[in-house]
């Protein structure tokens, strides 16, 4: 009895570590290379409670190897764009510029029942009043309504005013050619414009965002 209490308080204290090593994000969201990181993390700690026969190191080495895959692997995705793709997915415009994409939704196996659920987790019960819905990696529906002006037309209905949604046009230096087409926009102009902020190469930026009507923001990358 006290060996498997003694066992359990460890993996307790192990897999809580792991957890912590392996960063907020974790626990904010779970992408499918999470999920499976979790999942196996849990099978693992309940082997070593299991079978109290079998040394606790054949259970706790599998478990850090783990932890060392997935720090190696978020590290690599940190330099290399494609590969972070390829792990975690990126978001995809189910409603855009107040449009259902029933593309993306048949790619995703994503149905009409699940958007209306979905909308109805962000307090949206209307789907006309909706200008962007984005199905992010971790399964998240992200809503942006419409934005109503002030003005009034003739009718007595409010005017709606599409604003947009800032796209990341450049991201740790990379350009994102999916956003500028979004925008109809190229590099050519992309570049102009950021010559007249004083940005002379893609590479000097970390991120860079623009939504269509003139907004910009712009962080450059860090000096070591």
């Amino acid at each position: 009895m006290i060996s498997l209490f003694l066992r359990t308080v460890l993996v307790y204290f192990v897999a809580f570590l792991a957890m912590r090593v392996m960063g907020k994000r974790e626990i904010g969201k779970l992408s499918v290379f999470d999920l499976v990181i979790s999942i196996m993390i849990a099978e693992i700690a309940v082997f070593v409670l299991e079978d109290v026969g079998k040394p606790i190191a054949e259970g706790l080495l599998p478990l850090i190897t783990l932890v060392a895959i997935q720090l190696l692997i978020s590290y690599i995705s940190l330099k290399n764009e494609r590969l972070r793709r390829w792990f975690e997915g990126k978001p995809s415009f189910i409603i855009e510029n107040a449009k259902i994409n029933q593309q993306e939704m048949k790619r995703h196996r994503y149905n009409l029942d699940d958007l209306l659920l979905q909308l109805r987790q962000n307090d949206v019960t209307d789907v006309s009043k909706v200008e962007f819905a984005i199905l992010e990696p971790s399964g998240k529906l992200t809503v942006v309504e419409k934005q109503s002006s002030n003005s009034q037309p003739a009718g007595g209905e409010p005017a709606i005013r599409y604003e947009g949604l800032p796209l990341p046009l450049i991201m740790d230096g990379k350009v994102q050619e999916d956003s500028l087409q979004k925008l109809g926009k190229t590099r050519f102009w992309l570049k102009t414009e950021l010559n007249k902020k004083g940005v002379s190469d893609f590479k000097q930026v970390f991120f860079c965002s623009y939504d269509g009507r003139g907004h910009w923001f712009i962080d450059r990358k860090s000096k070591r």
